[in-house]
């Protein structure tokens, strides 16, 4: 499925960290809600700068594991979720590992599939208010 391929070729740059291989599949007017400040971002040129944040901060290559994806496709619209693993080794040495739950909206223009919306949280302790370091399904 060609929207499946295109979300396998978006992990890929991501772990690899490849700003322009990531930011290719994201439409000039896309909206997001994201865990990182800004929590709502109205272009790709301003989410490019929180994906450019997250690199930075980041040693060496992203583990980014898609669990449970859903796709559903609708004529020129398309709609998918699932659950990211993600770790990492920060520049400070710590160790990242946590859970985010990612909705992208997409839409079909110019015959390719491109984001327009997403939404990212992160399971959290309603005890607490901190982030769970894992999240079962």
């Amino acid at each position: 499925m060609e929207i499946r391929k295109g979300l396998d070729d978006l992990v890929q740059a991501l772990r690899a960290k490849d700003i322009e291989a990531l930011m290719a599949h994201y439409a000039a007017a896309t909206v997001v809600f994201d865990i990182r400040p800004p929590l709502r971002i109205e272009s790709a040129d301003a989410y490019r700068k929180n994906f450019e944040a997250w690199f930075a901060s980041v040693d060496g290559p992203i583990d980014y594991e898609v669990h449970e994806l859903l796709v559903t496709v609708r004529d020129d619209v398309a709609f998918c979720y699932g659950l990211c693993h993600v770790r990492s080794k920060r520049t400070n040495g710590e160790k990242a590992d946590y859970w985010v739950r990612v909705t992208s909206g997409l839409q079909k223009m110019s015959d390719r599939w491109m984001i327009t919306h997403e939404h990212i949280s992160m399971p959290i302790d309603l005890r607490t208010m901190q982030a769970q370091p894992e999240f079962q399904s």
